[in-house]
């Protein structure tokens, strides 16, 4: 199925395995051998207008049939990505470079949405309102928005597209799919299962691109697109946000962030280093909600970094293919350039490297995982969100100052608390500008609860029953001539 998909070097419109308007393909490497993984068709604009004048065509009918009939298409689907798991995950460490165990687990994730959104598809209610006379009735219906388009990112491509795509087709849109140019195959991969399971021609469509402005421009400026969600950087997500005001579409955005992950002298500092090694190495740094800044109680601060160096200092890098690999390679060369700026600015600033601090041995885009320590607040690495396998060390005294730190950032996506003080697990997490907070563990995505951040982290969230909503318009009816004359 995999290798088919990669053969075709096309982008997915319509039902239809198409290539762009003129010809061009371009290659998808893998970061860990620079090695060609398989060829994508080269959109641009025209090409992405035509997708949308396929997912407006389709609408209707899609649109009509019952919330059961496409639950039922969603679960077919869900089934199709679980029998596909290790095909899927290959391709993804392949185009990506995470873990081979971590690519499964995304893939896990990712149906675990297709699950969610088919079950909680069924349950699109409205309301009735109470009439301000006997003569009418109020009640107010929610319908879908239309025709929406999704930019997605490079670290997770498979399960975040999934994210968006499931409820906006649980809720009855269609929907465009703009894959980052880094790893288009995953995209492509869930429109083939999607086709596979039953999904309708032009239900989902796929404009894969090597750069991203003309499909991107077409996706916000078309007027029949009428809902936009992105992940990405947040100067990225500001533009498409400015853009799709012209329109006045409706936008869901999860942007950048710089997550605080604090650790009070009364934490199981055992329970804290797990937790720090999950965030912080998983995907080699590279995920949203990823540590960045490392706020350590000063009671226990010496205590902590020597174990975390400790471990840090044992963690395998390399192709995440090779069973032994722990943390695999930055994605490209600005990615490696941004890291070893970082730690740059930190060593000239008094910062001290406990362990790593420079590119790995292996070459390509591999860095060593780093712990600094004695970072200060006006330090690259806690001033912008670095991407990379790099801890940053805080000290601090006391738990006002904690939280005044964590929250001096223009950012507020998520941030995580260790403690055992039962008055300080709601105290800090209440205080904190950050749209979700993890107290006592580092891993909190799942489809059941609403992800997305605050200021300028995003608008919107994704998951839950809130994630449905953001594919939907609410109407409201009024009606009269009820009483009898």
């Amino acid at each position: 199925m995999v290798k088919k998909l990669i053969e075709r070097s096309a982008g997915f419109i319509g039902g239809q395995w198409v290539q762009a308007a003129d010809g061009r393909v371009f290659a998808v490497t893998n970061p860990s051998t620079g090695a060609v993984v398989g060829y994508a068709a080269d959109m641009g604009a025209a090409d992405a207008k035509r997708a949308v004048d396929a997912a407006a065509e389709a609408l209707p009918a899609w649109r009509a049939l019952s919330p059961a009939a496409r639950s039922e298409i969603l679960l077919k689907w869900r089934e199709l990505t679980l029998a596909n798991k290790r095909a899927i995950a290959e391709l993804i460490t392949a185009e990506q470079g995470k873990p081979l165990l971590e690519a499964i687990a995304e893939v896990e994730y990712g149906a675990s949405f297709m699950q969610w959104y088919a079950e909680e598809g069924r349950r699109i209610y409205g309301e009735t309102i109470p009439a301000d006379c006997p003569n009418r009735r109020f009640m107010v219906i929610k319908q879908p928005v239309g025709v929406c388009a999704a930019i997605a990112p490079w670290n997770f491509p498979f399960a975040i597209i999934v994210r968006k795509a499931a409820p906006a087709l649980a809720a009855g849109c269609t929907m465009v799919v703009k894959p980052a140019e880094q790893a288009p195959l995953s995209a492509l991969t869930i429109a083939q299962l999607a086709q596979e399971a039953g999904v309708p021609a032009g239900v989902l469509n796929v404009v894969p691109c090597l750069d991203p402005e003309g499909v991107g421009g077409e996706l916000c400026d078309n007027p029949k697109v009428r809902k936009l969600s992105f992940t990405g950087s947040t100067a990225v997500g500001k533009r498409l946000l400015a853009r799709a005001a012209a329109t006045v579409k409706k936008v869901t955005l999860e942007l950048g962030g710089q997550t605080p992950f604090i650790i009070f002298d009364d934490a199981d500092l055992g329970d804290a280093l797990l937790g720090a090694l999950a965030s912080k190495f998983r995907n080699a740094g590279q995920t949203c909600v990823c540590a960045n800044r490392f706020f350590v109680q000063e009671s226990v601060y010496d205590e902590f970094a020597r174990m975390f160096a400790d471990e840090v200092s044992q963690l395998q890098v390399g192709d995440g293919m090779q069973p032994t690999s722990k943390v695999g390679p930055l994605i490209d060369q600005e990615a490696l350039a941004k890291v070893e700026r970082h730690v740059a600015d930190a060593v000239a600033r008094g910062a001290r490297v406990l362990v790593g601090g420079k590119r790995h041995r292996l070459g390509g885009t591999f860095f060593e995982p780093t712990v600094l320590a004695d970072v200060t607040p006006e330090m690259a690495v806690a001033q912008e969100e670095t991407f990379g396998p790099i801890a940053a060390l805080i000290k601090f005294r006391d738990e006002d100052e904690a939280v005044r730190l964590a929250n001096d950032t223009r950012f507020g996506l998520a941030a995580y608390v260790y403690t055992r003080d039962i008055g300080r697990v709601w105290r800090v997490p209440e205080a904190l500008e950050f749209g979700m907070v993890g107290v006592n563990t580092s891993g909190f995505s799942t489809p059941t609860a609403p992800l997305g951040g605050i200021k300028e982290s995003g608008l919107g969230r994704e998951g839950a029953r809130q994630g449905l909503e953001q594919y939907l318009e609410e109407k409201y009816l009024c009606l009269g001539g009820i009483a009898k004359v």
